[in-house]
This record gives C-alpha cells, sequence and structure tokens, in this order.
C-alpha cells in the first residue's frame, strides 16, 4: 500500500474544494481533483498540488451518477492503493428566496438533491470499503441552511438538511471504523457566492452579514478547509459533529453589542 494517505474531494476546481485539495496536499496526501466543468481551473489547482508535493488525479465526473461516483474512488484506489478521506463538497444551488415559488420547478428541485444529498450518499456509498480498510474518515460540506433554514432556496437548504441527517446517522453505522462529520460554513467570500448574487447584492449581503455576526466577518474558502483537515487530520474522537463556521451566525441575527 502506498505509504502517503490520499484524499477524494468532489468538487475541488475552485473555492473550498480547491482550498481544501491545497491543504491537504500540504499535510502530506496525494488527492483526486474532481470537476464537472470547470477544467482550466481544476488544472491550476492540480498544480498548485503538485507544487506542495502531492502526487494529483484530476477527473470530470458528476456525483449525481453513481457511475461517475464509483469511477472516481476506483480512479484513487488503482493509482495509490488506498483511500484514506472523503470530501463531500460538490454543490449547487439556484439563488431564488421564499417569494420566488415559481423558479423553484420540480427539475431545480430535483437537480440540486441529486448533486448535494445523493451525491453525497453515492460517493460515500462507493468508498466505504476503502475508507474502513484504513479507519478513514468523511467530511461533508454542509451549510448553516440545513440547520438554521435560511439559505439561497428552499431546494438547497432542504438538501443540507439531509446532509446533517445523513452525517449523524452514518456516523453511528460506519463507527468504529469510519469517522463522519459535516462543516456547516455561512457565507463565504468565493465566486460562488459571487456569480450567484450578482457583484452588487454580494456586496451587500456581506455587509449585512458581518454587521450582524458576533465575529464579524465572513469565511473565505481557506477557513472551511482548515477545518476540514483537522477534522481528517487531527479530530481522532470526533464524528457525528455539524461544526458551524458561521462567525457566530447561529447564536441569533440580532447584531453586536454596542461598545460602551
Amino acid at each position: 500500500m502506498n505509504a502517503r494517505k490520499a484524499a477524494l474531494i468532489t468538487g475541488s476546481a475552485t473555492g473550498v474544494g480547491a482550498a481544501t485539495a491545497r491543504a491537504l496536499a500540504r499535510k502530506g496526501y496525494n488527492v483526486l481533483i474532481n470537476y464537472t466543468k470547470s477544467e482550466r481551473e481544476a488544472k491550476e489547482t492540480e498544480r498548485a498540488c503538485r507544487e506542495a508535493g502531492a502526487d494529483v488525479l484530476c477527473m470530470r465526473g458528476d456525483v449525481a451518477l453513481d457511475t461517475d461516483c464509483r469511477k472516481l474512488v476506483d480512479a484513487v484506489v488503482a493509482r495509490w492503493s488506498r483511500l484514506d478521506a472523503l470530501v463531500n463538497n460538490a454543490g449547487i444551488t439556484t439563488f431564488a428566496g421564499g417569494g420566488s415559488w415559481d423558479a423553484l420547478d420540480a427539475d431545480i428541485f430535483q437537480r440540486i438533491f441529486a448533486v448535494n444529498a445523493l451525491g453525497t450518499f453515492q460517493m460515500i456509498r462507493a468508498s466505504v470499503a476503502h475508507l474502513k480498510a484504513v479507519r478513514g474518515s468523511i467530511v461533508n460540506i454542509s451549510s448553516t441552511a440545513g440547520a438554521l433554514g435560511v439559505g439561497s432556496s428552499v431546494p438547497y437548504i432542504a438538501s443540507k438538511g439531509a446532509i446533517n441527517a445523513m452525517t449523524l446517522h452514518l456516523a453511528r453505522v460506519l463507527s468504529p471504523e469510519i469517522r463522519v462529520n459535516a462543516v456547516c460554513p455561512g457565507m463565504i467570500t468565493t465566486r460562488w457566492f459571487v456569480d450567484g448574487l450578482g457583484k452588487e447584492a454580494y456586496e451587500k449581503t456581506k455587509t449585512h452579514y458581518e454587521a450582524s455576526t458576533p465575529l464579524a466577518t465572513a469565511c473565505n474558502a481557506e477557513d472551511v478547509a482548515d477545518a476540514v483537515a483537522w477534522l481528517i487530520e487531527s479530530a481522532r474522537t470526533t464524528t457525528g459533529e455539524l461544526i458551524m463556521l458561521d462567525s457566530g451566525m447561529h447564536l441569533g441575527m440580532f447584531g453586536r453589542p454596542q461598545k460602551t
């Protein structure tokens, strides 16, 4: 078996996934970078991981398709003879608030669930045997949306709630061989938010978020990646946790106390 550990990060061409791939490469992991559309960015992430000393696979694959999930896992095991960490980061949404019912047809709802919730399950199912062999770790990238019921759209909120419930269930049934945790970021300063909201709305949302949260800041991709790497590498007695990375937003959107 390859002495260097191996990690598979879905949706890792850009943003949180790319930052996680780079973080794990620096910590001594070989990594599989997965993308669906962003091939150029995936190659850039691949190059950064190689510069950090990792051997890297870069593969297109849609986690909504079980055949693609199995191909990704099979590629990792064929290359490195092991899989130590699975990070389920691939996710999509539509930015349609509670009043935009007409924007949420069945096809959109089902596609978001297929990628976010079903994709997470299919990746875990394809990986379990290999993760058990090395007492590995799974980290699901969820959201405060699934814990607090606020977010970009109803199907997104519901899909992240499903991921949270799945995390708790699988932490029980896959123990003691596999630890399963989730991180739940609030606002993240990545292009995912900028592209979805538009630049003007993004800036307004960010300003409001920073004014409303106790720590007065939003996550960046590296903040989330650091938490993921900690869960994989260091948190050996932690499983079934939904870690809120929201600058304290879950404490209540009541603003910070005024200084006197």
